[in-house]
């Protein structure tokens, strides 16, 4: 199976699970990721994320977050740069998502990080997806 946005798939596994009121989902493992796992879980959208040692191969165990009522965290999760596509903003344009609700995920020359970080660092980059 050839996968040519991983991105994208990581963010309809996260849709469907929550959509199905999953506990978890596992995903293939690779370092970006991890890190945008971790940016949505530094700015509290999932619970936690594990490594799991398969012996096909490296799986990301996502633990997906719902409120009291069982409703998900996340209300809208969307792509924004594809590989057909590429969307990128320069440092002084960084977009702010719902007015600073949430949150766009960006990589750039440091790595990848929140639009709230890079604004901090005067960064741009590539815009990979909204979040709120």
């Amino acid at each position: 199976m050839s996968m040519t946005d991983p991105v994208a798939d990581l963010l309809t596994r996260i849709r469907n699970g929550q959509s199905a009121v999953s506990r978890w989902i596992d995903v293939p493992a690779s370092n970006l990721k991890l890190r945008i796992l971790y940016i949505l879980k530094e700015e509290h959208y999932v619970q936690d994320f594990m490594i799991i040692n398969n012996p096909v191969g490296k799986m990301i165990r996502v633990f997906l977050k719902y409120d009291r009522s069982g409703n998900p965290v996340i209300m809208h999760l969307e792509r924004i740069s594809k590989p057909g596509r590429r969307i990128y903003s320069k440092a002084g344009e960084v977009p702010r998502v719902l007015d600073g609700l949430g949150i766009s995920i960006l990589t750039t020359s440091m790595g990848v990080v929140s639009n709230k970080v890079a604004k901090r660092l005067n960064i741009g980059g590539e815009i990979l997806c909204n979040v709120w």
